[in-house]
């Protein structure tokens, strides 16, 4: 079983034990095209699922980020500063927070790897 859930806007939470690490997907970095900067909150900043928590900007746009579940910010990824490209590379190795998670349960509500991959085939068509 994957340990990757993902937001219908394209987050995902990359769960390890009662932490995450939050970032987006490798179809939102296609689609944002080149990334030129990311605006990410402070560590100890707590957020509500589906919160906006910070936002990536391209070339191409600005898109706002959402937290997939209550959290609380352990960690930036400080690299995505001088180099918010790491996204465009490797978006699911270059996340964007570390995050406890408070409530494991909401976990159930956000799409798996399967779920998320028919979720991106449907917007396709």
């Amino acid at each position: 079983m994957s340990n990757i859930y993902y937001l219908p806007s394209h987050e995902y939470i990359r769960v390890e034990g009662a932490e995450g690490y939050v970032g987006i997907s490798e179809y939102a970095a296609s689609q944002l095209g080149v990334v030129t900067y990311v605006d990410t909150p402070e560590e100890g900043d707590t957020f509500a699922a589906g919160e906006d928590f910070g936002a990536v900007e391209s070339r191409k746009a600005a898109s706002d980020l959402f937290m997939p579940v209550d959290a609380e910010v352990l960690e930036v990824n400080d690299e995505l500063v001088d180099n918010p490209r790491l996204l465009n590379n490797a978006p699911l190795e270059a996340w964007i927070l570390k995050v406890r998670i408070e409530d494991p349960s909401q976990l159930d509500g956000l799409m798996d790897q399967k779920a998320y991959d028919e979720f991106v085939a449907a917007q396709q068509h």
